[in-house]
């Protein structure tokens, strides 16, 4: 649509009106854009209804916008879909991949995942990955400089926890998966610390681990190693490449000396023998930094973590995607570096987002009361494999395994990221490996039919895996995709553009999850009342060139959520 929108724009302008009042309307018979006339009517002291038949009868269409009329108080632009569809339609065949791509250029930092080492990963880091990753690729493609980082907690009281498991519990380490085996040793160690002799003992670990104790430096240097390399398989799942990783260890030295700054300099003060700011009068308490016994908090330790990564990226904006269990502690972070007077403040933006819930209540890793993403995947995968082999009998078990882990997989990301992140999932096993309704095999089944067309036309070059262009833009007349259930299709084909920018914008990736089952509904809506194949000629073509624009965008769309788009199903 932003082709339409410039041609708009300059009509607008011409008529000495503000474009950027224009707006989409609710309905497809108010046209594709219109004028409100109630800021300009009440200037003008006249009944905007009048104002908007006045002026409208003074604008005259061009380029893409075919009508103008007046619809009570607003003016309505209609676009000339032939003539626009044709563009579109062409537009996404000859840009392929980059169809929807835009033009920033600001640098954006996205911390994501930061996963705690020595605790197994659940479904809830799955979210934050899914939404973090798309996050980062959405935005890319909208044109940003994108910076991925991952701040991961390595010292603290859960690594005592399991460090004490280990030395306690008689358990026999486990020759693979031993990063996940880490989360149950920290479960049984967490269930043991209901006893008050055991968490004092727990509290003693951890004050040896910050003393630096040989012995148990080295059992804290080969465990995180095993969290580490777990953590990076899962990465693989998901897609995700750090461009840098942080962690908790790394800023612990610089927390405690920048603390004791604050308290020299009057920002912070000193309450009960620890180091705090004090927000009150900003309605978000007190927000300690170190305690009695000099052990830095979350809250300083973000502080030096801003710090550190503005002096190394120079983002605009650093965008934190963390659960909404901690909004208030962002906002202390960030009104504390404003008293700081410093410029990160406005740069720190915090991406909250629902947890994930079980039907029974709020998981609770201490307890083992977690869905494990290696549970939940090799479940998922299970019943991928199941309906894949249903559909497609004849194939390969190589070709069912890939098929398989790229729909499982799908849809355990889509269900993650296809609604609003503020909103909480209630997670249910049935809803998650549905493969009907608005998920991912729906979107990539409809992938699968498009390069299925494309296939029994002879268009072999045209599979997404070959990546190759079509050779059709030359060859075809969009301006016969005047079928009722056509034009719907073409104009949501351009509006993938606008969506992409507006999803980068707001950092909202599920507009894309939106837009994409918006396509997939428009497009088997036009082919099951349209015939393809067996249309004449000249207007066969036609279509096609429409299926190949939808397979391209449709694969663009479901690469921005992480999700892959297989050729058969």
């Amino acid at each position: 649509m932003q082709l339409l929108k410039k041609d708009i724009e300059k009509i607008l302008k011409k008529a000495g009106l503000d474009p950027s009042a224009a707006e989409k309307p609710p309905k497809p018979e108010m046209g594709d854009y219109a004028f409100p006339c109630f800021e300009l009517a009440r200037k003008q002291k006249k009944n905007p209804a009048k104002l908007a038949l006045e002026m409208s009868g003074k604008m005259k269409p061009s380029g893409f916008v075919k009508e103008i009329k007046a619809m009570g108080p607003y003016i309505n632009f209609y676009a000339d879909w032939q003539k626009l569809g044709s563009k579109v339609v062409r537009e996404a065949i000859e840009k392929d991949g980059d169809y929807g791509r835009g033009t920033k250029g600001q640098r954006i930092m996205v911390e994501f995942a930061h996963p705690n080492t020595h605790k197994a990963l659940h479904i809830g880091h799955a979210r934050n990955m899914t939404l973090g990753e798309a996050l980062s690729r959405t935005m890319s493609f909208a044109g940003y400089d994108v910076v991925r980082v991952n701040y991961q907690g390595d010292i603290g009281p859960h690594v005592a926890r399991c460090i004490w498991g280990l030395m306690n519990l008689d358990l026999k380490e486990p020759r693979e998966n031993r990063g996940r085996w880490l989360g149950e040793v920290y479960a049984l160690a967490s269930e043991k610390a209901k006893n008050y002799k055991v968490e004092l003992e727990i509290k003693q670990v951890n004050k040896d681990l910050y003393a630096g104790k040989p012995e148990l430096l080295k059992v804290w240097k080969k465990t995180r190693q095993w969290s580490l390399e777990y953590f990076e398989k899962v990465y693989r799942d998901f897609g995700i490449k750090f461009d840098k990783y942080y962690f908790e260890s790394e800023v612990e030295d610089p927390a405690i000396k920048l603390a004791k700054k604050l308290l020299k300099d009057g920002i912070a003060k000193l309450s009960d023998g620890a180091i705090v700011m004090d927000l009150e009068k900003y309605g978000l308490g007190i927000y300690v930094l170190l305690t009695q016994d000099e052990t830095p908090l979350y809250s300083v330790k973000d502080f030096v973590l801003a710090q550190l990564q503005d002096k190394e990226y120079h983002p605009e904006r650093i965008i934190h995607v963390v659960g909404s269990e901690q909004e208030l502690h962002f906002r202390q972070v960030i009104k504390s570096l404003e008293l700081m007077q410093s410029p990160i403040a406005k740069k720190e933006y915090h991406l909250s987002y629902g947890l994930v819930n079980l039907e029974s209540g709020k998981m609770k890793s201490r307890e083992g009361k977690v869905i494990l993403y290696e549970d939940l995947k090799e479940k998922v995968m299970e019943k991928a494999r199941e309906i894949t082999r249903q559909k497609n009998p004849d194939l390969s078990e190589s070709e069912t395994e890939d098929i398989s882990r790229k729909v499982g997989l799908g849809a355990l990301k889509y269900d993650m990221v296809k609604i609003s992140p503020e909103k909480t999932i209630i997670f249910n096993w049935d809803r998650a490996l549905s493969f009907e309704g608005n998920n991912a095999p729906y979107l990539q089944y409809t992938h699968a039919r498009c390069c299925s067309i494309e296939r029994k036309a002879g268009n072999a070059k045209s599979a997404p895996a070959a990546q190759q262009k079509t050779g059709r833009p030359g060859s075809f007349d969009a301006s016969l995709l005047t079928h009722e259930k056509e034009q719907p299709l073409v104009k949501h084909l351009s509006e993938f553009p606008d969506t992409v920018e507006r999803a980068g914008r707001e950092m909202r990736p599920h507009y894309i999850a939106t837009y994409a089952f918006e396509l997939c509904d428009l497009f088997n809506e036009f082919y099951q009342h349209v015939p393809v194949l067996k249309a004449e000629k000249k207007l066969r073509d036609a279509r096609l060139a429409l299926v190949d624009a939808v397979r391209i965008t449709l694969h663009n769309a479901l690469g921005l959520l992480g999700i892959e788009a297989p050729e058969k199903m």
